[in-house]
């Protein structure tokens, strides 16, 4: 049925693309030019007050005097792959079933940037994508695909940090820095030249953690690095210390979280200041490759042009809730930068509705002057930022006053989805019924810290009858629950004898070689249960 879904909306998308295309290349010289940079696990809220009062992010300030800043938007899914095949495709995760970093968008959907370029923009991209599938190692698949079974392993390295102690090193992440300079270089000797409108895509990894080089591949990156240079933009005096629940109160997935991220330790409050201090730096050497695409569109006389946003797929907990790295729905993970500069939009212009990254898909068709396929799960974001546009173009569908976001990927054991309403965030889990729900009263606690979901049973249950008609997540949860049991056979099978020795030497390897039978146990009798006798 999900499948079924997506043939619908390439097919609808597909008709569009046929559908009077060489009007709309006639039509495309009058539309703008767009560029769109997309960083790694950028915390949406230092875009704005307070968060933006800690680390000094010039050209992202610029972008909000400019243009139109969206205090509300968030990841579809707190994961690299399917955050970015949400983004591109304009449809939720369950749609299009990418379930984690190695399963995203089929190759052959038809993109924004695909439709874009047959109705006559030129079309350029640099960098990362990773919405068809992801950086993955075979650690990163097994994790995925053994999250429900009933043991605790450390996934994932310390967190850490590097700092480079030279003050005028400004290149830290040097393939982000190469990829910019790409994309500069092509709006220097191609695009200046061009009488269609182009548009330009660049994906940095940044500021996302660096791989930790103590363990190898399968460790992960647990390395947060910058140099003095960037440190120094870091007001350190504004770093908040996150509060932690105690161990023995938290929620049981987020416990799970914690310690399969390697974070349930001790760790002294300098240690969390200083992780927390190279993040903010990172991010403003990423704040700097923005401003690289600025300043080369306004010496080139073309920023007045070209409609400019900058996102990112998911953030950074950096600590929040006994946690780093994302995959959570808590604010720091699942709250994304959003904002837009350029002809026809507002400048100065704050906009508090809820948003996601599926809207990007129909924004960008509707500053093309492009009809929308049918069945998007997003919205056009211009009748929020432009009257210009919603005029000449008749949006006629205003976006809905909420968002979901999903998490079907390793380091949390149970499907995770979750409802952004106007100050409510409802997060409900797996069926529905074995794990109980969170609910946060944002405008109250922001720092989401207190579960309400008991104390407003009402709400509690409206919300999830809202978000039950939106998505049948008990259905979507056993749905993926089947897929990772026959992904990990599949997996097993192609082993052979050797699968004790591959799977004891994973990441999880310092917790799994104590006790390697009483593991093995447990992932036989997980794959006995519920299982699809066909698929055994």
């Amino acid at each position: 049925m999900l499948l079924l879904w997506v043939l619908v909306v390439a097919a609808s998308a597909l008709a569009v693309l046929a559908a009077g295309a060489g009007e709309q290349r006639r039509g495309a010289a009058k539309a703008p030019n767009v560029a769109l940079v997309v960083s790694d696990s950028f915390d949406g809220r230092l875009t704005f007050h307070p968060g933006s009062q800690v680390v000094k992010l010039p050209f992202i300030n610029f972008m909000k005097a400019r243009g139109t800043s969206f205090l509300n938007a968030y990841t579809n899914s707190p994961i690299c792959c399917p955050s970015r095949a949400a983004m591109w495709s304009g449809l939720f995760t369950h749609l299009t079933e990418s379930w984690n970093n190695f399963k995203g968008l089929d190759p052959n959907y038809p993109t924004w940037m695909d439709v874009m370029e047959r109705h006559g923009y030129r079309t350029q991209k640099f960098g990362k994508l990773d919405y068809t599938s992801g950086h993955h190692s075979i650690s990163n698949r097994v994790e995925a695909w053994t999250r429900d079974v009933a043991f605790l392993l450390r996934q994932e390295g310390r967190p850490m940090v590097n700092l480079i102690h030279n003050r005028t090193k400004v290149r830290v992440m040097e393939r982000d820095w190469q990829n910019t300079h790409k994309a500069v270089n092509w709006l220097r000797k191609e695009a200046i030249n061009y009488t269609e409108p182009f548009v330009l895509y660049l994906g940095l990894n940044l500021p996302h953690p660096y791989p930790s080089p103590s363990s190898g591949e399968n460790f992960g990156s647990s390395t947060f690095h910058t140099s003095l240079y960037w440190l120094e933009k870091v007001s350190h005096d504004a770093i908040k210390i996150p509060k932690w629940s105690p161990l023995s109160e938290m929620h049981p997935v987020d416990y799970y979280s914690s310690y399969t991220k390697n974070c349930t330790g001790r760790f002294t409050k300098k240690e969390m200041k200083n992780i927390r201090a190279f993040y903010y730096a990172m991010c403003a050497e990423t704040d700097a490759m923005l401003g690289e695409i600025i300043l080369a569109l306004h010496q080139l006389d073309l920023l007045q042009k070209t409609i400019v946003i900058y996102s990112s797929d998911h953030g950074e907990l950096a600590m929040e809730h006994r946690q780093f790295y994302k995959m959570s729905m808590y604010e720091a993970s699942a709250h994304v930068p959003l904002l837009m500069m350029g002809p026809g939009i507002k400048a100065g212009l704050q906009v508090s509705n809820v948003v996601s990254l599926v809207d990007i898909y129909p924004t960008m068709l509707n500053i093309a002057g492009i009809p929308l396929p049918q069945n998007l799960s997003g919205y056009s974001l211009l009748p929020l930022s432009s009257e210009t546009f919603k005029n000449e173009h008749k949006v006629k569908n205003l976006h809905p006053p909420w968002i979901l976001s999903e998490f079907h990927g390793c380091n949390v054991n149970a499907s995770t989805y979750m409802l952004r309403t106007n100050h409510w965030k409802y997060i409900a889990y797996s069926d529905g019924a074995s794990i109980l729900p969170q609910l946060f009263d944002l405008s109250s606690d922001p720092d989401e810290l207190t579960n309400v979901a008991v104390k407003f049973p009402e709400i509690t249950y409206s919300l999830d009858q809202k978000l039950r008609s939106i998505i049948n997540y008990p259905k979507v949860s056993a749905s993926v629950h089947q897929y990772n049991k026959e992904q990990f056979i599949k997996w097993k099978q192609s082993i052979g004898q050797n699968y004790s020795n591959v799977i004891a030497n994973l990441r999880w390897h310092q917790d799994w070689q104590k006790e390697p039978k009483k593991y093995e146990n447990a992932i036989d009798q997980w794959l006995k249960t519920h299982m699809n006798p066909r698929a055994v």
